[in-house]
């Protein structure tokens, strides 16, 4: 059942972007990059008037999809939104894994069935739908694989060129995809900063719009909808810890933001999850940062991980993950690669479900957590696997027989 918001024209809620660190206000329905302090910029809305117009009885007969929430996200105009089905993504008992943890419950929300197999897809879908909007024709992102998978679809659905830079270690199956979906691709010697300083210099060179992580405001919005689906999910009661695989971390951040709209809406009160920003410990500059007691988080060099989704020296937006973790009372925790590589398995092999490094990640710092005692067992738990663990390298277990001698006894 579709209702008149989701299929006519209306003025969108947004009333206006703010610095995410001055609180400098800017127009909406302008083509924004960075703030003027070089920060993210964060879009506000006019949340009172979205209680008026948006309930939860409306909101429960709408599709299951990422739409649902359109009056709480920034497309103006319906012939802008590009969609390759983004749909809700399930909750995930790990019921033998919380047993051996002594836990009473242990969730995962799985990303890995969105488009192009990954929670990126919610970000660039409404990052490439709003550069629509506003005219681009042409953007540039650096990835480590996922990101330049999600902008190459949903680019080449909205029309535009997309050139993407990655790593030359990105798995390789993220390497075909992007190409396979129309974007030009590159791999370059270095790492994800550094194909973001080829982007910023093909800004000045060839027009292209930056669509880095958190460059632009609305890849947060895209991914604020995980605040808001996993809300509605657990009938608008939160969890009481979320472990959330921190790179750029514009997830973690966007459900912070979802949080206290949905607060604003009262539709939540204001108890809030603790934040866990889980890094490996190759790649681990929230986590010091956060040690330290620091408001920014210094590059973390010789970076390496296996969980390359989190392979980030350096966030644009690391001051407002610091502010979510700490303001939650919650904390940032490093794994280890093998750690991370022993959780995916696992969770495959014990629960049948494929985790994708990252997802492993999260899974490697609760059992940590809860053996240094700062998770309970009664607490709900909420872990994001992020991926399709079939976007990865697996090891091959396989065995060969011979048809014509085959010892049954032993299979």
């Amino acid at each position: 059942m579709h209702d008149d918001n989701l299929t006519a024209d209306r003025p969108t809620f947004v009333s206006h972007l703010e610095c995410g660190l001055t609180g400098e206000r800017y127009e909406a329905d302008r083509l924004h990059g960075l703030s003027r302090v070089g920060r993210p910029l964060l879009v506000r809305y006019d949340l009172d008037a979205v209680r008026s117009a948006l309930s939860k009885d409306k909101l429960a007969a709408r599709p299951a999809d990422l739409w649902r929430y359109r009056e709480l996200l920034p497309v103006r105009r319906r012939e802008n939104i590009i969609s390759l089905g983004e749909t809700v993504t399930p909750i995930v008992p790990l019921d033998t894994i919380a047993r051996e943890c002594g836990a009473s419950a242990l969730l995962v929300k799985d990303e890995g069935r969105l488009p192009t197999g990954s929670f990126k897809a919610r970000g660039l879908v409404m990052a490439l739908s709003m550069a629509k909007e506003l005219g681009v024709t042409a953007i540039a992102m650096p990835t480590n694989g996922n990101a330049g998978a999600a902008a190459a679809a949903y680019a080449s659905r909205a029309g535009i060129d997309a050139v993407i830079f990655c790593p030359a270690d990105t798995p390789e199956i993220n390497v075909r995809e992007i190409a396979a979906q129309g974007a030009r691709v590159y791999r370059v010697d270095g790492r994800i900063d550094d194909c973001g300083k080829l982007v910023a210099q093909g800004v000045k060179e060839r027009g292209w719009f930056d669509l880095s992580t958190l460059k632009e405001p609305y890849r947060i919005e895209g991914k604020k909808t995980m605040g808001l689906e996993l809300a509605e999910q657990l009938g608008w009661q939160l969890p009481d810890v979320i472990f959330y695989p921190t790179g750029g971390g514009t997830g973690l951040i966007g459900m912070w933001k979802a949080f206290d709209e949905l607060e604003a809406l009262g539709w939540i009160g204001s108890e809030r999850p603790r934040m866990v920003a889980v890094q490996a410990e190759g790649c681990a500059p929230i986590v010091r940062a956060f040690e330290e007691g620091a408001r920014h988080a210094r590059r973390w060099e010789d970076s390496h991980t296996i969980a390359m989704g989190i392979r980030v020296p350096q966030a644009v937006g690391d001051f407002l993950i610091l502010d979510a973790v700490r303001a939650s009372g919650g904390f940032a925790m490093a794994v280890s690669d093998a750690a991370i590589g022993e959780a995916v398995e696992d969770a495959g092999r014990k629960d049948g479900l494929l985790l994708c490094p990252e997802g492993g990640a999260t899974l490697a710092a609760y059992r940590k957590a809860r053996a240094d005692g700062l998770v309970r067992a009664e607490d709900r738990v909420m872990l994001f696997n992020c991926a399709t663990g079939l976007k990865y390298p697996l090891p091959d277990l396989s065995r060969t027989l011979t048809t014509n001698a085959i010892d049954w006894a032993a299979l």
